[in-house]
């Protein structure tokens, strides 16, 4: 008992200069490769194998041809030890260096980059533009890093085509509000020189015009404020509980003096006396866009018909048209901002805001739209959620 106590002493003694020794290179090192660190660590470990070996032989006064074969025993094995942790060094190195070129393939030119972990395929839904294929499998640490990398490259793909596609839509709303903007103010200054030089035959006519035109171009600016409002997120509800009965019909009436004008007949298409819990004012704006659209979308003696039913996750509010229905192509693009659909479908002095309107409100209010073509026309929906 007593030799093993002196043998333990003695290894311990040799094994902790050896690492006392392996901390202050690691601490020096600590800003190298991991390849040397790896080589550090080996050489500790071994090392202090054989210090503590070499103490235990001397203290035993062990001949030259034991101490030769305990030291050749205890070379091979670092031989081997740092033959392998060179090779782990390697594989690591290498799954790092992947890692990096395919970080700076998607910072350089903005596409997906991603490495594969074991198969040289990029990840499903990942493009491979940027694709570093590593020469041998990365450990479960950097493969599960790869896999946030590509995950974090398919949504900087997604958003930076949002934001293409929302820069282009910007740009398009601004030359066709620019356009809207342009033909009655001229027609506004043109009027006014007339009334100013007393070259107008009919001055009353003239007043009511320029009028109608202030309303409308009035209207055109409190759309865009509207919107401008919805995409900052500024948007405030005030959700009170009412029935969707006296809602639809608030808006019925508000649009009825418009479907007379061009021959359109409002129909009830199934109103039910349910509850929600919604802005009223807003949802007011809701119907009374969706009614305004479809009655400019619907021929004279056509019929717009108003629904509104219960359903199981909801209130689902319909407004169907005679419109004659939408290309199936143009159906994804009905609510984008300053969408009009072909001139044909384009009312006069609209700007494409209504829609975009209607779909800011009611994602506001947790619910979605949707539109669909039917038999003669479309129909537009709303889905509320309905009241606690």
């Amino acid at each position: 008992m007593r030799d093993l106590l002196f043998i333990a002493l003695y290894a311990a003694l040799g094994a902790a200069a050896v690492g006392l020794a392996g901390l202050i290179a690691l601490r020096a090192l600590r800003r190298r490769s991991v390849a040397v660190s790896l080589a550090v660590l080996t050489a500790v470990a071994v090392g202090s194998m054989l210090a503590g070996t070499l103490s235990v032989a001397w203290a035993m006064l062990l001949n030259k041809h034991d101490l030769g074969v305990v030291t050749t025993v205890c070379a091979m094995a670092a031989v081997t030890a740092t033959v392998t942790a060179l090779l782990l060094a390697r594989w690591v190195i290498g799954g790092h260096r992947a890692l990096e070129q395919a970080a700076r393939a998607l910072g350089d030119a903005g596409d997906a980059a991603a490495v594969d972990t074991e198969f040289g395929d990029a990840p499903p839904g990942v493009r491979s533009v940027g694709y570093v294929e590593p020469a041998t499998p990365m450990p479960a640490e950097l493969a599960s890093l790869s896999r946030q990398l590509a995950d974090s490259s398919a949504r900087l793909v997604a958003s930076r085509e949002r934001e293409r596609a929302l820069e282009a839509s910007r740009r398009e709303l601004v030359a066709w509000i620019s356009h809207d903007l342009r033909s009655p103010l001229a027609g506004l200054r043109a009027m006014a020189e007339a009334l100013e030089d007393g070259i107008a035959l009919d001055p009353a006519r003239y007043h009511r015009q320029i009028r109608g035109e202030v309303e409308r171009l009035s209207g055109m600016v409190g759309d865009l404020f509207e919107l401008s409002r919805i995409q900052a997120g500024s948007l405030t509800l005030a959700p009170t509980r009412m029935s969707v009965y006296d809602l639809v019909s608030d808006a019925i009436a508000g649009a009825d003096a418009l479907a007379t004008e061009r021959g359109v007949l409002l129909a009830d298409d199934g109103v039910e006396q349910v509850p929600v819990e919604v802005d009223g004012k807003e949802m007011t704006r809701v119907l009374a866009n969706l009614l305004v659209n479809a009655i400019h979308r619907t021929p004279a003696d056509g019929t717009v018909a108003v629904g509104a039913r219960q359903v199981a996750d909801g209130v689902v509010l319909s407004v169907t048209d005679g419109c004659g229905g939408i290309p199936a192509d143009d159906l994804p693009r009905v609510f984008d901002t300053g969408w009009r659909g072909t001139n044909a479908r384009t009312p006069p002095g609209g700007a494409g805001l209504g829609l975009a309107i209607v779909r800011g409100i009611v994602e506001a209010h947790r619910g979605r739209a949707a539109v669909r073509n039917v038999p003669g026309g479309c129909r537009f929906e709303v889905t509320l959620p309905g009241a606690h």
